[in-house]
């Protein structure tokens, strides 16, 4: 997973949306306290930032130190590199306490997890049994029927090939990716539940953006430029058709949350 970013970290941390703060809210909600929160998969810090703001403690991991680099330092919020597989004992020493952390966020990373063994890490870390779990993706962004049709087969087609086999799972709003976690209180199933993000971009920001993915980084090191100029121009003509420069893009957020309940007393 650190390899796919390692090269365009500064693109990422430049062309990625910020989550929209309903988002966390939602999350919070589900939460019995606000003590301690997990943010794996941290990336450049953006939902550590705003978990910072709910909670009075943030630990927010990656496996790659680039990513860090761009991260916002908060006062209350630590950020540590780790490898990509921690034992518990690593896990107790460089993280925290077994049954010390309310809240566990994965944002746009758990479909590149080792799954089972991570969430044995997670049922062994969180309180027991209000713990929650929030793991969330977004989809293909949204801008206008013409444009989206031209931005879908430069997803499908030009940049298809380079995205890794787990990127089906984000295609799939996260609906087939093994959960195994109880619904939290007020709520009878785990998700996906939806929201939505918006930011508004010049062409430019749009392309930084494509620039951040793994598939352009995986096309790259195999001599292929996804955004030949021919690419650029006929996103440049749907663009700019209505004469707007900047647009507001929409990517819809699938977000699965559930809580530990009895399940940690099988681990």
């Amino acid at each position: 997973m650190a390899d796919l970013f390692l090269k365009q970290a500064k693109q990422y941390s430049e062309g990625r949306p910020s989550y929209p703060r309903e988002l966390f809210d939602f999350i919070a909600s589900t939460t019995h306290t606000h003590d301690l929160a997990w943010d794996v998969g941290t990336g450049n810090g953006q939902a550590a930032a705003s978990l910072a703001g709910i909670f009075k403690n943030v630990i927010a991991t990656d496996t790659s130190l680039k990513q860090l680099e761009f991260a916002p330092k908060l006062p209350n919020v630590r950020y540590q590199c780790t490898p990509p597989v921690m034992s518990m004992a690593e896990l107790e020493h460089d993280i925290a306490a077994q049954a010390s952390v309310d809240l566990v966020t994965i944002a746009q990373a758990v479909h590149y997890f080792d799954l089972p063994n991570f969430y044995r890490q997670v049922k062994w870390i969180l309180k027991s049994p209000n713990g929650v779990i929030a793991a969330w993706c977004y989809t293909s962004p949204e801008v206008n029927d013409n444009f989206d049709s031209v931005f879908l087969k430069f997803y499908n087609i030009d940049a298809g090939p380079y995205w890794h086999p787990a990127r089906k799972l984000v295609d799939d709003k996260y609906k087939g990716i093994n959960f195994p976690f109880e619904p939290v209180d007020g709520f009878d199933h785990t998700g996906p539940f939806e929201f939505k993000l918006e930011r508004l971009m010049s062409l430019e920001e749009f392309f930084t953006y494509l620039r951040s993915w793994s598939a352009y980084q995986t096309a790259r090191e195999k001599g292929i430029e996804l955004l030949r100029d021919d690419v650029r121009e006929e996103f440049k003509r749907a663009w700019t058709e209505d004469g707007i420069d900047h647009k507001v893009v929409k990517f819809p957020v699938h977000l699965r949350v559930g809580k530990v309940g009895n399940l940690a007393k099988t681990v």
